[in-house]
Parts: structure tokens; C-alpha cells; sequence
């Protein structure tokens, strides 16, 4: 199982794992943090660890919005976060649609590569995190250190959340499955329970 000191940058998907998947969301108005989001990525950025965002945006080779619609969404993200004390240290985005045959749509590792290129990221020190089982067979592909899977992105209520529950790794798998980012960021960090529930957003 990876640990908090053999990794040092965390690679996230965005839609679904730090916001809510609006289904190809064109307005920034519609930027709304996920339960557990802010919690577990602050807990992240004080132990160290670098954040990127690595994202499938279809909807621009869709034609159903543009490449300056995901800048001003992503924007608004990430002034978002930075109100809580996060800085998102870079992104990677695929604008391709499915039938374009590109190959830096997650699963592909054409996102990876680039990022890996531009801020020196290595595979064995780097870990996905994800709500889809692209994210977890692109963590495989690139050869990552490891995976999590987000497993109800949507935000459970209290009585459903439970501790991380450490799976078997690759092979598809992802290393772990946590119900928010909050239990994500606990179960890296090595911790029994989620970070202190300061900064959460409804």
C-alpha cells in the first residue's frame, strides 16, 4: 500500500471527485465542492504533497461548450480553493470526445506524460484519485504508484461514511476506496479517521 512518504504529488480528477459532475458544466456558477473536498485537500497541501488536476472535458470536442468556458470554470475552482488555503500546483485536461482517438483521454496516458514533462512528476511517487474507472486504469496505465477510488462522489450522509477500505491494488483495482476526500487524505496520511472537519463546504 502506498504511504505519505513514498508519495509526493497526488493527481486528481475534478468532476465527481472535487466538484460536483454538473455534466459538462460550462459556467462557473455551477462550481460547487463536494462534501469532504476542502477538508481532505488542505490536509494534502499542509503534509506537503503537490495537487494536479487531471480531468476529461469531452464536452469541447462535443461542441456543447468551449476551451475559454473550461478556463473560466477552472478559474473559479481553483479561487475556490484557494479561499481554503489550497493551491492546485497545475492541471492536465483532454478536450478531445471519445470518437476522436486522441491519447490523452483517460485511460490513455497522454495527460500523464505532459504533466510528467512539465513539472517533473515521477510515476513511483505519484497517486491518482478518482470516482471513475478511468481514473483508476489510467493510474494502471502510466504506471503510478497507486490508485483510489472515490465511491459516492455525491457526498454521503454522516451514517454512511465508513473508514477507507484498503483493496487489493492494480490488476484494475484501485489501492483503496474512501467515500470523499477527507477519508481519502486520512488513509494516506496514515491516519484512523478523517482530518479535523474544519473548512468544510456544504
Amino acid at each position: 500500500m502506498p504511504t505519505a512518504s513514498s508519495v509526493c504529488s497526488i493527481l486528481l480528477d475534478r468532476d465527481g471527485t472535487i466538484i460536483y459532475d454538473r455534466h459538462y458544466l460550462a459556467s462557473p456558477e455551477g462550481v460547487r465542492l463536494l462534501p469532504g473536498a476542502a477538508q481532505g485537500l488542505r490536509a494534502l497541501s499542509r503534509a506537503g504533497f503537490r495537487l494536479f488536476v487531471v480531468t476529461n472535458q469531452s464536452g469541447v470536442g462535443r461542441g456543447y461548450f468551449s476551451r475559454q468556458d473550461f478556463s473560466r470554470v477552472q478559474a473559479a475552482l481553483e479561487d475556490r480553493l484557494r479561499e481554503h488555503g489550497i493551491v492546485i500546483d497545475g492541471h492536465a485536461v483532454c478536450f478531445h470526445a471519445p470518437d476522436q482517438g486522441c491519447d490523452c483521454r483517460k485511460p490513455g496516458t497522454g495527460l500523464w506524460t505532459r504533466l510528467a514533462a512539465e513539472h517533473g512528476l515521477q510515476p513511483g511517487t505519484s497517486l491518482m484519485i478518482g470516482d471513475k474507472e478511468s481514473d483508476i486504469l489510467f493510474a494502471r496505465n502510466a504506471g503510478l504508484l497507486g490508485s483510489i477510488l472515490i465511491a459516492s462522489p455525491q457526498g454521503p450522509g454522516p451514517e454512511q461514511k465508513q473508514p477507507c477500505r484498503e483493496e487489493s491494488g492494480w490488476g484494475g483495482h484501485p489501492s483503496c476506496i474512501a467515500f470523499d476526500l477527507a477519508s481519502a487524505a486520512a488513509w494516506i496520511l496514515g491516519r484512523p479517521e478523517a482530518p479535523g472537519d474544519e473548512g468544510k463546504t456544504p
